[in-house]
């Protein structure tokens, strides 16, 4: 078997760069599945299109007991080794598509506006390029590929897929998460938290209603949900310490169908995020607290669903490293940004709470452009030139992990 030319990194000679026919092929794949998004635990066709594709290619991949999603191993696993999983996920966002593209979503109000079209495409990519490589016996050990449905649902699909024993045999993980405030060529790395925590939270509020000629004869539940959207992030910001960023934001709040009518019932939802994982844990009871005490000064019955979504992602500082040797091994060290902990959360850290693993931003912005696409929104899309290097961090992850150790 040939072996690896392990020096220092930034200086690693490895085989596993995309083909020109490859990359075609990739740009084209991803632009079909954007053109035909599913949301999560719906993505039937997603799956199916995975399983043809790395069949084609002689490997066996296995469908998740849910339907959709699945792993396939790459390689033999070599005796007394572990292997390092490369995770995708496959689900779009229920949002219409507003870009003006040959490539923009057939179906309506659904969008891959999330960037999980190209994590898939690149993990399918990684897998392909490795599977030659191992055809040639350039891969010293199996890693395994994860395609993981429903990431947009809370608590999430890792979770699920955990639980399918979807990380049996698996020793460390790795993935990427679109960034477009990178360029694409590029990667954003950060040691310990990445992501935040991320949670759901539904109230609602009741009182008797009547005349609004009248609200002092009942509960004014209108002003009171107004209290609650405002007062309760003050009151959290004061019983919590202010770099746990414990933040409730609401994207929505109903009552009332009438100006002269004091509703009897009203309605928000909105999220919970948090920097760390003691603050997390701590959150539900904080919350719940804050909602009742300041429904209750406006003489409202409020009821609280709190629906757990997933801790922060914290990368291993290991595995952190194998991705920054990686991108300098195909890029050099000018490939390599830091990036800040965002409040935005990620199911990917269901898989951390049982073995190491790493996220890396991706870049996906065309260099030079000012303009600013954000992510969930309607007219993301990327450089697909990210394409290659996210395919290319990953079999030079792959390859690193898996070089013989002395």
């Amino acid at each position: 078997m040939n072996q690896l030319k392990s020096r220092e990194p930034g200086s690693v000679t490895l085989p596993g760069t995309l083909s020109e026919p490859l990359r075609a092929e990739l740009v084209a794949f991803r632009r079909d599945l954007h053109m035909h998004p599913e949301l999560g635990n719906q993505e039937f066709r997603t799956t199916a299109a995975l399983k043809a594709r790395l069949e084609a290619a002689g490997l066996a991949p296995k469908v998740l007991p849910g339907g959709t999603g699945l792993f396939c191993d790459v390689g033999s696993r070599a005796v007394g080794r572990s292997m390092l999983a490369i995770r995708a996920d496959l689900d779009a966002l229920p949002i219409p598509d507003a870009k003006t593209v040959a490539y923009r979503s057939t179906v309506a109000n659904r969008a891959h506006a999330c960037g999980h079209d190209v994590h898939t495409t690149t993990v399918l990519g990684a897998g392909l390029v490795l599977a030659d490589l191992d055809r040639q016996g350039l891969l010293p050990n199996a890693v395994r590929l994860i395609f993981q449905p429903a990431e947009e649902v809370l608590p999430g699909g890792a979770a699920d897929a955990v639980e399918a024993g979807i990380l049996d045999g698996v020793g460390r993980i790795i993935a990427v998460h679109c960034d477009p405030r990178v360029d694409a060529g590029k990667i954003g790395l950060r040691a310990g938290p990445i992501t935040s925590a991320c949670d759901r939270l539904e109230v609602t509020l009741d009182g008797p209603g009547g005349h609004t000629a009248r609200p002092h004869l009942t509960t004014d539940l209108v002003t009171a949900a107004a209290r609650v959207a405002t007062d309760v992030p003050a009151v959290l910001a004061r019983r919590v310490d202010a770099r746990s960023g414990l933040s409730v934001t609401w994207g929505r709040i109903e009552a009332g169908h009438a100006p002269n009518v004091i509703p009897q019932h009203a309605e928000l939802s909105g999220t919970v995020r948090c920097l760390d994982l003691p603050t997390w844990r701590e959150a539900p009871d904080l919350v719940h607290a804050a909602i009742d005490e300041v429904a209750t000064l406006h003489r409202a019955k409020s009821t609280v669903t709190y629906v757990r979504g997933v801790p922060p992602v914290v990368n291993d500082p290991a595995v952190g490293e194998l991705l920054r040797d990686a991108m300098e091994a195909r890029r050099g060290p000018y490939a390599i940004e830091d990036t800040e902990q965002s409040l935005g959360g990620e199911d990917f850290s269901w898989y951390l709470e049982h073995v190491p693993g790493a996220m890396a931003r991706l870049g996906v912005r065309t260099p030079g452009d000012t303009r600013v696409r954000d992510l969930h929104a309607g007219d993301f899309d990327v450089d697909e030139r990210c394409i290659e290097s996210g395919v290319e961090l990953f079999t030079a992850a792959a390859l690193l992990d898996a070089a013989p150790q002395h």
